[in-house]
């Protein structure tokens, strides 16, 4: 799963925290988040599963309410969805009766543009990620890969897919300067795509509220050989952090 800002935007997470009612009281699935994200920057979050990487991805998009804590993007409190952060779903997310040129400019449309100026961003940005070629096609008549790079990170896709997706990913970040917060299992992907990487522990299956354990810093030169010694040491130092 993927958030991205508007370019330029910095985003603020401070003594963040996130509760849930259950049966037996409230649930802490998160706890005292402390992370700043520069403008620009590329974040990747890895951890067990149920460690909290989704949650803070949804209050960051403005699904959930925070329990307690500061969150802001660009200085300004998040306070739920808006058209200055898009997200991308794990499911493909798409209107299966609008095209593919039309999937895109929704989102503009509903944010007040012409339907002039919103058929044009959408131009620019299918043509961005290399399907103007099938702008005018149905999502059923897509290929599964086409579909989740429209809408979905990389989990489900076959090992070239990925690595094609995670290069044209790379591309994008690098033209577009877009601030973007990424949640993988992958450590390899997130040493490939990451300029730090988030490792977060805890969680409600291990008892105790998800948290930051530490944040690596990737100064590795793109683009990344995912067999050099320095990518092998970073994938190794993040993987023993998650594993112990």
């Amino acid at each position: 799963m993927t958030s991205t800002v508007r370019l330029g935007a910095p985003i603020t997470i401070a003594a963040l925290g996130k509760q849930f009612p259950s049966e037996q009281g409230p649930v802490t699935a998160v706890a005292d988040l402390d992370l700043d994200i520069a403008a620009g920057e590329f974040i990747a979050v890895v951890g067990a599963s149920g460690c909290g990487k989704s949650t803070v991805l949804r209050m960051l998009a403005g699904f959930e309410t925070p329990t307690s804590g500061r969150l802001e993007v660009a200085g300004a409190p998040v306070r739920g969805p808006g058209p200055d952060r898009g997200v991308v779903f794990q499911d493909y997310g798409l209107f299966p009766w609008l095209t593919v040129q039309e999937n895109v400019a929704y989102g503009p449309r509903q944010t007040g543009a012409s339907r002039r100026d919103a058929a044009a961003r959408a131009a620019r940005y299918i043509e961005l990620v290399g399907l103007t070629r099938v702008a005018k096609r149905f999502p059923e008549q897509l290929s599964g890969g086409m579909q989740q790079l429209m809408g979905e990170p990389f989990g489900a896709l076959d090992a070239l897919t990925r690595g094609s997706m995670q290069r044209e990913l790379e591309r994008i970040h690098r033209e577009t300067g877009t601030t973007t917060l990424f949640v993988t299992h992958s450590v390899e992907e997130a040493v490939y795509l990451a300029d730090r990487v988030v490792v977060m522990s805890g969680g409600i299956s291990h008892g105790t509220p998800g948290h930051v354990k530490a944040v690596v810093p990737v100064e590795l030169d793109r683009p990344r050989d995912v067999n050099d010694a320095a990518f092998t040491d970073h994938r190794r130092r993040i993987s023993a952090l998650i594993e112990h």
